[in-house]
């Protein structure tokens, strides 16, 4: 069983991975309404990422024979100035979310919690491709800049990408 302490962190976790979900279906409106739906696309699979991710954190807990308890989903914004402004806000919060995967290390650490560390590993590599894509993702808009074609075929791009399932059903996976 995990520790008390542990347990309500990792609930908090669940709830923004959750809220993360909250946010990226939030943009993926935005951009389809916008008429962009290849950014749409992209985070659409953000959203459905970022569920998986609360579901191994639920399903960990619940191995581990610990309660789950989910909180109210916080308000989201459902607008943005530009495409760039978005990716930028997804950056900063994927930035927050690596801090606060980090917190959750130092804490299993702390306790000697050696199966919860193990597990929050995942998180912390996914955490550094979640960075690297989003940068990629801002590195490659400020080279479009306000250029319509540019932006026209990396929306063409952003289409493609598809949503792979994490098998979340497995304790720890």
């Amino acid at each position: 069983m995990v520790s008390k302490n542990l347990e309500k962190a990792i609930n908090e976790q669940v709830n923004v991975e959750f809220w993360s979900a909250y946010l990226y279906l939030s943009m993926s409106a935005h951009f389809a309404n916008e008429g962009l739906m290849g950014f749409a696309n992209w985070f659409k699979v953000q959203f459905q990422e970022e569920q998986d991710h609360s579901l191994k954190l639920m399903n960990y807990l619940i191995a581990k024979g610990n309660k789950v308890e989910l909180k109210p989903i916080e308000k989201v914004d459902t607008s943005w100035e530009s495409i760039i402004k978005a990716f930028e806000d997804t950056l900063a919060h994927e930035k927050a979310v690596t801090g606060q995967i980090n917190n959750l290390v130092s804490l299993a650490r702390s306790e000697n919690d050696y199966a919860t560390e193990s597990m929050l590993q995942w998180f912390v590599n996914e955490q550094v491709e979640e960075e690297e894509a989003v940068q990629g993702m801002i590195d490659g808009l400020k080279l479009i800049g306000t250029n319509g074609f540019g932006i026209y075929t990396m929306d063409k791009e952003l289409a493609q990408r598809t949503y792979t399932p994490l098998n979340s059903t497995v304790a720890g996976a």
